[in-house]
């Protein structure tokens, strides 16, 4: 699954999901070091604990992250 992002440096999370479990991210552009973070901290998790963990994550002073993003398209995920 691909996912365009808003409001945010990366353009976009790949996302590999089986069984609603996460088995790869990959974030286009954004913040190296911290995208990578996230796609290592959450593979194996499942779709709704990451969810819970990231939805309303903000970066500075703007309404939205990577993090939170990334809990955006795993939310567009489980609404197919």
């Amino acid at each position: 699954m691909n996912y365009k992002t808003s409001g945010v440096c990366s353009k976009e999370i790949q996302l590999e999901i089986e069984d609603d479990i996460i088995k790869s991210v990959n974030f286009v552009g954004g913040c190296s070091g911290n995208t990578q973070g996230i796609s290592k901290l959450v593979e194996g998790m499942s779709v709704n604990e990451v969810i819970n963990r990231l939805e309303g994550v903000k970066c500075g002073f703007r309404p939205t992250s990577c993090p939170d993003q990334l809990a955006q398209a795993l939310k567009a995920y489980s609404h197919k």
